[in-house]
């Protein structure tokens, strides 16, 4: 699939910037649904060995988008599947931010609750970016994980995963990838665990997570959480065996077969358009929002810098502005998230001329209203 053909297949109504929030289904993985979901109703052995081959698929997708094996990814139900298969078996201090997504910090609360091997260490950033700086400031010799989003869900910044990586040494570095992945370019070496879903950016609907366990987490994770899937070899029956040597001793149990479907052939429209490709053109579609923000005076939270930010810009208007912008958008047809008085605009690369113009014609008539 070559990048114009990427960009027709987005192929909703004007008016969607929520990419952050949910994926309108790709018309391939639509499609995959359809001709799988008739391969397991048929009831023949070989149609039901054909979808099941998915599961290969995926994991060396994943892996070759990663730069990474695929015996060191294993498929989850969710990214918070992912985490908390990381996070249960820490052992230390783990540090994160009390501004990130929930899929980090209420996991590694309840890690910290229910195992009392894990001490907690809490950043509190003012602009809730989780910087090199930040980091190193807090670090200390019990620190032994830090757990950081690669893109933040509130503000759209991008973490830095080479800096650090450069901050924290030989710890582990987990990250929460799921507003990043597939859309943005990342140094995903740098980092020991990366867990993803495939249900926003990659358009592949919901129960298409994963996640990569490198040879260091691999080391020093415990698989607390594993199940009869994480073993290797056939059904374990009348015994119990150890967990599996590679990532696969992170499950529980069989992934779905439809839903796997699903992330490998949204996994493969990426491989064939190249991140790099797409992460350039989300950037220009990140610009294009700013500058309407920019034109009627609306303040943006999200840095400016496109080596830090993805493709959530986060307005945040005036406290007493905040719901007539919000209404004013609705009114518009615009798809958005509004959330603790910040207006996150999601675009993604398929955002349409019309949807833009949409939008800007939103923040004409709330800047007008404003005026008046």
């Amino acid at each position: 699939m070559d990048l114009d053909t990427f960009l027709a297949s987005f192929d909703g109504e004007p008016g969607y910037l929520d990419w952050a929030a949910f994926g309108p289904l790709s018309p391939s993985v639509r499609s995959e649904v359809h001709a799988d979901a008739e391969l397991l109703g048929s009831g023949r052995r070989t149609g039901i060995d054909l979808v099941a081959e998915h599961v290969l698929e995926s994991r060396q997708l994943v892996a070759e988008l990663l730069g990474a094996e695929a015996d060191e990814v294993v498929l989850q139900p969710s990214t918070s599947y992912g985490l908390m298969q990381a996070m249960y078996g820490l052992a230390g201090g783990l540090m994160l931010s009390r501004a990130e997504f929930p899929s980090l910090t209420v996991t590694a609360t309840r890690a910290a609750d229910a195992l009392g091997s894990i001490d907690l260490q809490w950043l509190e950033p003012e602009d809730g970016f989780v910087t090199p700086e930040v980091v190193r400031e807090a670090i200390d010799d019990d620190t032994r994980a830090l757990a950081v989003s690669l893109v933040d869900f509130r503000t759209g910044y991008r973490a830095d995963l080479t800096a650090l990586r450069d901050v924290i040494g030989d710890r582990l570095l987990i990250v929460d990838a799921m507003q990043g992945f597939g859309a943005v370019g990342a140094d995903y070496a740098a980092a020991d665990v990366v867990c993803a879903n495939g249900y926003k950016w990659l358009r592949a609907g919901r129960g298409t997570g994963f996640a990569w366990f490198g040879e260091r987490a691999l080391e020093r994770l415990a698989p607390v959480l594993s199940g009869w899937a994480g073993t290797d070899g056939d059904l374990p029956i009348d015994v119990v065996p150890q967990p599996a040597a590679s990532a696969q001793a992170f499950s529980v149990s069989r992934p779905d077969h439809l839903a796997v479907a699903r992330l490998a052939t949204a996994l493969r429209d990426v491989r064939d358009v190249g991140v790099e490709r797409i992460d350039a053109e989300l950037s220009q579609r990140s610009h294009d929002v700013m500058s309407f923000a920019d034109r009627y005076d609306v303040p943006v939270l999200t840095p400016r810098d496109p080596r830090q930010r993805a493709g959530i810009v986060t307005l945040a208007p005036a406290a007493q502005d905040a719901g007539a912008l919000a209404a004013s958008l609705a009114n518009h047809g615009i798809t958005v998230t509004v959330r603790a008085g910040l207006v996150r605009v999601a675009p993604h690369v398929g955002t349409s001329p019309d949807t833009l113009r949409l939008f800007g014609d939103a923040l004409a008539a709330f800047s007008s209203a404003r005026v008046r």
